[in-house]
């Protein structure tokens, strides 16, 4: 699944991050959203950004870039 598949409040593990353009994806790795990296759904726009928290900072994503970060649901215990 990717980010505009997630729920809010979930907590999510990025699995890969691609489709995107290099400076996008240079980006996303400069904030710490990195392949393993764990990524918290904050809130989410029917047709707009997706906010998340990674490494305890908040910011959106918009809906393209969104669709380029496949996630996979981390086990809550």
């Amino acid at each position: 699944m990717n980010l505009n598949d997630s729920n809010i409040h979930k907590t999510y593990r990025v699995v890969e991050v691609s489709g995107l353009e290099l400076p996008v994806e240079r980006r996303l790795e400069a904030l710490g959203l990195t392949e393993g990296t764990s990524v918290t759904i904050l809130n989410k726009k029917n047709r707009g950004a997706v906010i998340v928290k990674v490494r305890g900072t908040r910011f959106a994503v918009g809906q393209n870039i969104a669709a380029g970060i496949r996630i996979e649901e981390v086990a809550q215990g």
